[in-house]
């Protein structure tokens, strides 16, 4: 019987069996190459690590804080806590300095690993008031430290380690490593109130490495992984969690704005990310296609009917597709879309998984009529990721749903229509705050998902609102914003949109433009202006707008549809409070800073 996953054991583990092999790349800032590290390096700085930790005080079931973006650092600090039997507690590389005292003081944090300046600049100001923290370890060396007491580079913290390796004492602490252990506490960024502490446990990733390992048996040590998404995420985490315990090899992406130039050099098989990245590459296709001249725009729209037939129609269900669509399709669509799929860098692509928000119908059959293999799903931090997800194989899903529950998990719809789940994957609650797991648990233990959904004959999951998310007409109408949002952002012509609309007559629609896209357009009108500020209000643009919205409400029952927008100059960010972490929008808040512009769309209320 093959002994259970353990993250204090892993490295231990796969050095003996990969040694030189590269385990991660990264990317060095100045030469843009990419250079590998390998198991034995990895291992050897986590020991060294966890050397210091232990000369650092840092106790059994101890919290250690790591703030930084992705970089291998961050995953060598993740393990030297392992190692030594402490708990791990990451924090969005873009988190303020409140949020960050706030966790500092909530799981009494003595050490920080941060990344990059802003990171380190924030933890040391923290420092100045907190009663627990007392080291700032910056992992970037082009960090400067100010002298600040408490404040040490990475390269003098790791000769701590080294002048005192502290073996024994760690081998101690890895024998004190069960199933039962307390490994991360990930703080939800929550779009109302104070984050929650959600605690996961060794055996919630044991069990999801133990189901993930059946349901993506395809995937093995000759995969490469783009580490894309923050490592804070759940998704993110988990999956780097799974490459590394099947030997697939890392690149861990620290800049995550230029991806889209990234994955062309590194053209990895496998990539967790988020719609957002999706609905990009969507969006890029759509725009070159557009501007490609009449008689290719012709044969992309032949080839793409040809992919949904082939690729939706025959293979999705095993069937091997006629001749007349077979041929055509192997000699003009499928070398079309390879180099469609080259461009974005997604051309070795053996499986996508896609979760953390909605993904339309339309893109997901587009990108799929392209083969390209998309894993679509679903999961939340509480869940350790999966809940539910499309078969690896790409055979026999349902677009629509968010694909069947993994094996284990029980789900069941409340009377209400709640998703609630429970199984060794579930969390066993959010830390310190035995007022939120009351709230969170039904009276037979299962976790309240606040998702309203419901399961098919084959156990496939469909999610039909976020219950939170939810308002009400001023006619007593419930509409869910997330999915007018998702139908308006299909369209390459937005970048951003909030569904308006409680307590009032009838649903508007703050939109943010993608102006790549709006530009180009303008300039081809012939429209004249001298800021994006006038642009917006251009009467051309606003029509436009407003035809988009007019054709995407044909779908949509009377009650939801759209019926004023106002476009947005800027974009909706972190920095300015509009979202979350992870990059939900903060609804009240955003309610709250455009009351102007929203009130305007209701000139007679």
């Amino acid at each position: 019987m093959q002994k259970p996953f353990q993250l204090s054991t892993l490295l231990s583990d796969q050095v003996k069996k990969y040694g030189k092999r590269a385990a991660m790349f990264y990317r060095d800032a100045l030469s843009k190459k990419w250079l590998p590290v390998s198991w034995n390096e990895f291992y050897e700085k986590v020991e060294t690590l966890a050397g210091a930790l232990i000369e650092s005080k840092v106790k059994s079931e101890e919290k250690v804080g790591i703030f930084a973006p992705n970089m291998p650092e961050s995953i060598m600090a993740d393990f030297a806590n392992y190692a030594v039997h402490a708990v791990s507690v990451p924090m969005y590389a873009n988190s303020t300095t409140s949020q960050i005292e706030f966790i500092v003081d909530d799981s009494e944090i003595g050490i920080i690993f941060t990344g990059d300046q802003y990171q380190y600049d924030i933890a040391c100001e923290v420092l100045k008031t907190s009663k627990t923290l007392h080291t700032v370890v910056a992992m970037s060396s082009a960090v400067d430290l100010k002298g600040v007491k408490g404040g040490i580079s990475l390269k003098d913290y790791l000769e701590i380690g080294k002048k005192n390796p502290n073996t024994e004492i760690i081998n101690q602490r890895r024998a004190l490593s069960t199933q039962d252990d307390l490994v991360n506490i990930l703080y939800t960024s929550g779009t109302t109130g104070q984050p929650k502490g959600v605690m996961l446990h060794q055996y919630n990733y044991s069990e999801i490495m133990r189901t993930h390992n059946d349901i993506l048996s395809l995937l093995n040590d000759k995969d490469t992984s783009m580490c894309f998404l923050p490592l804070t995420h759940v998704f993110e985490r988990a999956w780097t969690y799974f490459c590394l315990q099947k030997g697939i090899q890392v690149y861990v992406n620290k800049d995550t704005a230029a991806i889209a130039s990234i994955m062309p050099e590194v053209r990895p098989t496998v990539m967790c990310a988020v719609p957002r990245y999706w609905e990009k590459v969507y969006a890029a296709v759509q725009a070159k296609i557009e501007s490609s001249p009449s008689l290719v725009q012709k044969l992309f729209r032949y080839s793409i009917k040809l992919g949904y037939k082939r690729n939706l129609e025959y293979k999705r269900y095993g069937k091997c597709s006629p001749m007349k669509i077979g041929l055509p399709y192997k000699l003009i669509a499928k070398p079309l879309f390879n180099k469609v799929k080259k461009v974005a860098g997604i051309d070795n692509g053996r499986l996508f998984p896609v979760a953390g928000a909605r993904l339309s119908d339309e893109i997901n059959e587009f990108l799929h009529a392209l083969d390209i293999k998309i894993c679509y799903g679903y999961g939340l931090t509480e869940s350790c990721a999966t809940v539910c997800c499309y078969d690896a194989h790409m055979k026999n899903y349902i677009i629509g749903s968010v694909g069947k529950i993994i094996p284990d998990l029980q789900v069941k719809i409340s009377s209400e229509g709640e998703i609630l789940l429970k199984g060794k994957t579930i969390t066993a609650g959010y830390y310190k705050r035995p007022d939120a797991n009351k709230e969170a648990f039904t009276e037979d233990g299962f976790f309240r998902t606040g998702d309203a959904g419901y399961l098919d004959m084959e156990n496939n999951l469909y999610i039909t609102e976020r219950i939170k998310d939810l308002f009400k007409t001023a006619g007593g109408k419930y509409i869910a914003p997330q999915m007018l949002e998702s139908i308006i952002c299909d369209d390459a012509l937005v970048e951003q949109a909030v569904a308006i609309g409680n307590e009032r007559k009838y649903v508007s629609m703050l939109i943010v433009p993608d102006y790549t896209v709006l530009e180009p357009i303008a300039k081809n009108k012939g429209i004249n202006y001298t800021s994006r500020a006038e642009l917006i209000q251009h009467p051309e643009v606003i029509a436009l707008y407003e035809g988009m919205v007019h054709t995407r409400n044909q779908n949509l029952a009377r009650y939801e549809q759209i019926k004023r927008i106002t476009l947005l100059e800027k974009p909706f960010t972190m920095e300015q409070g509009h979202l979350t972490n992870t990059l939900k929008i903060k609804r009240k808040v955003v309610n709250e800073l455009f009351a102007k512009e929203i009130d305007a769309m209701y000139p007679n209320d």
